[in-house]
């Protein structure tokens, strides 16, 4: 059984989507931000089993994030984040499924491609 509220899903290629699915509590919302470039199988048992939702928003674009970002400086608005390296995706993963995470988690691809640099 799941354990999170609703899941923002910020994936920009093609990928599984059960797996968040079943992170979900009963009436849980998906909300897909990513914009892939093939569709995604979307697993309908599974939804209306435990009444969950997928829905989709648009973030909008430069402007509207340079907006947003602005606003959450000047009223002093921060995220808690647990920086990653890519290869650490994997324990990630396990440790949502575990509910061991109290924070977004954030890929720094730049300092992974860097580390691996010759």
């Amino acid at each position: 059984m799941g354990t999170m509220d609703g899941i923002i899903n910020t994936v920009s290629a093609v990928h599984p989507i059960l797996p968040l699915i079943g992170l979900l509590k009963s009436h849980g919302k998906l909300v897909m931000v990513g914009a892939p470039d093939g569709p995604l199988e979307l697993p309908v048992f599974p939804l209306l089993m435990g009444r969950k939702m997928v829905a989709g928003s648009g973030i909008g674009g430069m402007k509207k994030t340079q907006e947003m970002m602005d606003f959450a400086a000047k009223h002093n608005i921060t995220a808690d984040i647990e920086v990653i390296s890519m290869d650490y995706v994997n324990t990630a993963i396990e440790r949502l499924a575990k509910v061991d995470v109290r924070y977004r988690f954030f890929i720094d691809i730049g300092n992974t491609l860097a580390a691996t640099k010759p």
